[in-house]
């Protein structure tokens, strides 16, 4: 069914609203129109474009709550975060993030962003990676988005420990897993210690 312009920008602004981090792609697919017709109806609407919008979702939401490290640290935009218990960011593979031999991102980026993300969900002024168990599943490319969860496993607080488990996804295929402990000055007040 072909939709008025009208229409299709309400729709247009409905759908971003409803999830601000929907791509142009996603959208012309959605409606049946080009990429073009999508940027078009954003410059109208002034809609900003996907990282601007993620870049001001994160910090209307998340700029107080991280204390471990400033956002502009973070490697990729954190999308959600729960401290002490979980956090997801995003991470758009660019040309200057793979090897121009093959196309295949460097690992140092995606570790980045995991470390960062497993920093940033601490409850803790300073939170450091005492120790990393990672897995490179499969290969991720430029233009992939990385989508990258942690999740916190438990604590040991006489150790001043947090233990995360972080995953990494791309195109809901699993592409990078992670075990961090990570170093925080005081204990949790949680009660999912882990005992020696």
């Amino acid at each position: 069914m072909k939709r008025t312009k009208k229409e299709r920008q309400r729709l247009l602004t409905e759908t971003i609203e409803n999830n601000p981090f929907v791509t142009d792609e996603q959208l012309a697919s959605q409606f049946g129109v080009s990429v073009q017709t999508i940027r078009l109806d954003r410059m109208e609407l002034a809609i900003p474009e996907l990282r601007e919008r993620i870049k001001d979702v994160a910090e209307r939401n998340y700029e107080n709550e991280v204390k471990s490290l400033p956002l502009d640290e973070v490697i990729g935009e954190i999308i959600d975060i729960e401290l002490d218990k979980q956090a997801i960011s995003i991470f758009d593979v660019k040309e200057e993030h793979v090897f121009q031999r093959n196309g295949i991102a460097r690992g140092h980026h995606l570790f980045a962003q995991a470390n960062s993300l497993a920093v940033a969900v601490i409850n803790d002024e300073l939170a450091l990676t005492v120790k990393a168990n990672v897995i490179f599943i499969n290969p991720v490319k430029a233009g992939d988005r990385v989508i990258t969860k942690a999740i916190v496993r438990g604590q040991h607080n006489e150790k001043n420990r947090t233990y995360i488990e972080v995953i990494s996804t791309v195109n809901n295929e699993t592409v990078f897993k992670g075990e961090f402990e990570m170093y925080r000055t005081k204990g949790s007040g949680d009660n999912n210690e882990i005992s020696n």
